[in-house]
Parts: C-alpha cells; sequence; structure tokens
C-alpha cells in the first residue's frame, strides 16, 4: 500500500513541476490585444490605424486600415490583415519579421492637356469633370522591425516593408512602414 501511495504522490508532484510553467497569453499579462496609429502616414494625410491580437507569445495577427483624407492621395482606402512572428524573450515584443495581404483602392489624376491634340469622331465630348481614375487591387508584401513595450503596457514600433500589388492599380507597390504607438489591453 506504501509503494502505490508513494508512487500517485510522485506521479502529482511531476505533474505539478510541469504544469508550473505557463504562456503568459493565457494567463493575460498585460492583455493580448493592441490598438496603434501609424504616425508618419497620418502626418502625410493617410492615417493607419492597427489592431493586433497576440494569439502565443511569439506571434500575432492583426489588421492595418488606411484612409486617404486628401483629394489628391494616391491611396484611397486599404486593408492589409498580417501575421508576425517575434523573436524577442518578452511575450510578442523585440525583432519581428511580417508577411501581409492587401486590398487597396488607388487612384490617378486625369490629365486633360493632351486633349488639345486629339481629334474624336463628331459629336463625341469627353467628360471634363471626372478628375480621377480609381482601381482595386490585392497585393502581397512583408516586413521587419521591432516592437518596445513599457511596463504600463503602451507599444511603440518601428518596421520597415514594401508590398507588391497586382491587377490594374494606378500605382504599383503599397509601403509597409512608419513608427508607431499605441497600447496593448
Amino acid at each position: 500500500m506504501k509503494k502505490i501511495t508513494l508512487s500517485m504522490l510522485f506521479v502529482a508532484l511531476c505533474g505539478l513541476a510541469f504544469a508550473q510553467k505557463t504562456d503568459s497569453v493565457k494567463n493575460g499579462a498585460l492583455g493580448n490585444n493592441e490598438l496603434k496609429l501609424n504616425l508618419p502616414l497620418a502626418i502625410a494625410g493617410v492615417p493607419e490605424i492597427n489592431y493586433e491580437r497576440i494569439i502565443k507569445d511569439d506571434m500575432s495577427v492583426g489588421v492595418a486600415v488606411l484612409f486617404g483624407l486628401e483629394e489628391d492621395s494616391d491611396y484611397k482606402f486599404g486593408i492589409i490583415p498580417n501575421y508576425r512572428i517575434y523573436f524577442g524573450n518578452k511575450k510578442a515584443n523585440g525583432f519581428f519579421i511580417e508577411g501581409n495581404m492587401a486590398v487597396i483602392t488607388t487612384q490617378e489624376r486625369i490629365d486633360y492637356d493632351y486633349l488639345a491634340y486629339t481629334s474624336y469622331a463628331p459629336g463625341y465630348e469627353p467628360d471634363m469633370s471626372k478628375r480621377f481614375n480609381t482601381a482595386t487591387s490585392f497585393g502581397l508584401g512583408a516586413a521587419a522591425g521591432a516592437k518596445f513595450l513599457t511596463k504600463n503596457g503602451f507599444v511603440g514600433e518601428l518596421f520597415l516593408g514594401v508590398g507588391r500589388l497586382f491587377g490594374n492599380s494606378y500605382v504599383e507597390a503599397y509601403p509597409r512602414a512608419g513608427i508607431t504607438i499605441g497600447k496593448r489591453f
């Protein structure tokens, strides 16, 4: 009877010893969500808001939404989902690489100066009120950067990358670069 009790106690202690290591995502240290603003793009008139969900200590998924505020901006609207892998020792912190996709609406200004040298069929009048052509395209891209986290949950990021747009877009690439600030909750 002593051997069975001692064996069961040993198995229980081994189980407790292995159960001590926990993933910080599960115990909720500082939360698993982040909301950030890309400062350089906001200054350029194309604000980008990022949401990121930490799914493990070393990986996350997110989405960036950008929209052009200026009338003559090349980028009118964009949704950029991304997947990140982190190489730091802390939860979703330090150096990271990112793969992303994008659906972006771009626009091109129509130049009517060429009409003076163009001949049209009798009775045809071009629509001079239209100032922009727009197109929506799909793209793929990558980025690399670093994330810095304070003890109270404020986040700062530096990252640089680029994506390629496919389809009939007026712009061939989209930037994946910025300096972001935000909060982890």
